[in-house]
């Protein structure tokens, strides 16, 4: 039975690692709301502008610069702030940047993720830890089905490898040193979770697909498109991010049971390919127009990838209430919020952010999910 999230969160010290990025921000205004004691260990914003100084994050929580790299300075934190709560977002994001820098690709992913877990074991932490991944960990099978958590990991790229490796080092972890079935006795709940191509407010990443959109549509150009036949579990930010809070919750309230991996995506059943999210895009701002320009040497990417979440739904008593289509909708919506306030010389995107998860949290409480209570 789930606990309404504020009832587990208020007042608890979390630590969300990658707290500067367009994931990391969002989740760490929906636990300030809930009343959590947010610390955030970063590095500065991966972008200009990003969500994260536009909501003026800076001056709403613990806001620390790091490299999750610097294992003793990681430690220190750790040492010093005793969270019982870890979310772990730090990573370098993206595909196409994992050809051209494969090794510091890898070292942030694989070895972040290590010097996270080993701070807390060396300081025989309780309560409990999720490692965010990718729904890019599998092993490209070409499935028409999504996959599920006991799929075999891999990758192609050094991306997708490097979200495999996490995953390897979490489960290791997890068996070596955190066993559920020993969880009374060393107190901390050890998880992972998978997530598909997020998109929403904030996001002014590079060769992602809706912030080149709205990037374009700023402008006045054309969107041009990679590959337009693609194949992606489109979600919208609040989709995953509501989902890391609720394992995060269980977590807490019965470690040994939830210690395992996680999918977390959208509700399509049917494929959803770049194409139609690009022209959603440009139904939603009402104008603008899009070409098909592939790469100059293009590299490899997965065609056709879909994630199942049964698990989530059966044991969680969780499921994505946002279909592709309102995640869209609600991703413009921010973005011409940041255009009027660009125009009018205002910087304070906190309120769209919190209207947008109280929002999501109004939905998920119509379907049936009381934890949002």
């Amino acid at each position: 039975m789930n606990q309404a999230l504020r009832e587990v969160y208020r007042g608890m010290t979390v630590l969300v690692t990658g707290h500067t990025g367009f994931k990391g921000s969002w989740l760490s205004i929906w636990l300030r709301e809930l009343g959590a004691k947010v610390v955030g260990y970063s590095l500065d914003p991966p972008t200009q502008p990003n969500n994260f100084d536009l909501c003026n994050l800076g001056d709403k929580m613990v806001d620390l610069r790091g490299d999750v790299r610097d294992y003793d300075r990681l430690e220190q934190v750790v040492q010093h702030y005793s969270p019982r709560m870890v979310f772990h977002l730090a990573a370098q994001p993206l595909v196409l940047v994992s050809y051209e820098e494969p090794k510091e690709t890898l070292d942030v992913n694989v070895t972040g993720t290590i010097n996270v877990l080993e701070a807390l074991r060396r300081n025989r932490a309780r309560g409990a830890f999720v490692g965010v991944t990718s729904d890019k960990c599998y092993e490209d099978q070409q499935m028409v089905w999504g996959y599920r958590e006991s799929d075999p990991l891999g990758g192609f790229d050094p991306y997708s490898a490097s979200k495999a490796m996490a995953e390897l080092a979490i489960a290791s972890y997890r068996n070596a040193f955190f066993p559920p079935a020993k969880y009374a006795d060393h107190g901390l709940a050890v998880a992972s979770a998978r997530a598909g191509n997020v998109i929403g407010g904030g996001d002014f990443g590079d060769y992602r697909l809706v912030p080149d959109c709205v990037k374009a549509l700023l402008k006045g150009e054309i969107i041009v498109v990679r590959n337009p036949a693609n194949v992606r579990p489109w979600q919208h930010v609040l989709v995953p991010v509501s989902g890391y809070l609720l394992l995060g919750a269980e977590l807490i309230l019965a470690g040994e049971a939830f210690s395992s991996a996680w999918n977390f995506g959208p509700p399509e059943v049917q494929p959803v390919t770049t194409k139609a999210v690009v022209e959603e895009v440009i139904r939603c701002w009402e104008g603008g127009e899009w070409i098909h320009r592939p790469m100059p040497n293009a590299k490899k990417e997965t065609e056709v990838l879909k994630l199942n979440w049964e698990k989530a739904a059966n044991r969680l008593n969780w499921r994505p209430v946002y279909p592709w289509e309102k995640a869209v909708e609600q991703t413009v919506d921010w973005f011409k919020a940041y255009q009027a306030q660009r125009e009018n010389a205002v910087k304070d995107l906190y309120p769209v952010c919190l209207r947008h998860i109280l929002d999501y949290a109004q939905e998920a409480k119509k379907k049936g999910m009381a934890w949002f209570d």
